[in-house]
Order: C-alpha cells, then sequence, then structure tokens
C-alpha cells in the first residue's frame, strides 16, 4: 500500500509487486471525505481496506514513501489496520 500526501488531499494505491498493476486505489478528492484533515485520513484507510477486502487482499506492505509516520499517514495505516488489513 502506497500514501501519497499533498498539501491538500491523500492518496492510497495497492499495488502489485509481480504485475506492476494498481489493484485498489482511493483519495481524499471525492465529496464524501473532508479534504486535509484527521478524519478524511481515517476515512480513507478503512475504504482502501474494504477494498481490499472486496479483492480478497488481506496482507500489504506499507510504503509511506520517505513521510514521517505521524498525523495523516498514521492514521491512515491504523485505520486500515482497524478494518482489518494485516501489514
Amino acid at each position: 500500500m502506497a500514501v501519497f500526501r499533498s498539501n491538500r488531499y491523500l492518496y492510497v494505491q495497492v499495488i502489485s509487486d509481480q504485475s506492476g498493476r494498481t489493484l485498489a486505489a482511493a483519495s481524499t478528492l471525492g465529496a464524501a471525505a473532508a479534504s486535509g484533515n484527521m478524519q478524511a485520513a481515517q476515512n480513507l484507510g478503512k475504504e482502501i481496506a474494504e477494498r481490499c477486502k472486496q479483492l480478497s487482499i488481506g496482507q500489504v506492505v506499507f510504503d509511506r514513501a520517505g513521510y514521517k509516520y505521524h498525523g495523516r499517514v498514521r492514521a491512515v495505516a491504523e485505520a486500515a489496520r482497524e478494518a482489518g488489513l494485516v501489514f
């Protein structure tokens, strides 16, 4: 699971190492998520975990792409773990 964080939005992708394809993706760009805050990050973590469950993906590797593990990045990770993803 790769995370990209801009000043305003968060993006998360689950990418297959074997094929290089994106299997699942989610972001805070949608109207349902308020962008740029902790609640949006938690919702994003839950959303990506649900999409992975639908694809029978239970375990991923968390790639924070050099961002410190705090704030919104941590909120995404913890929410995904609570929703059932293992990493």
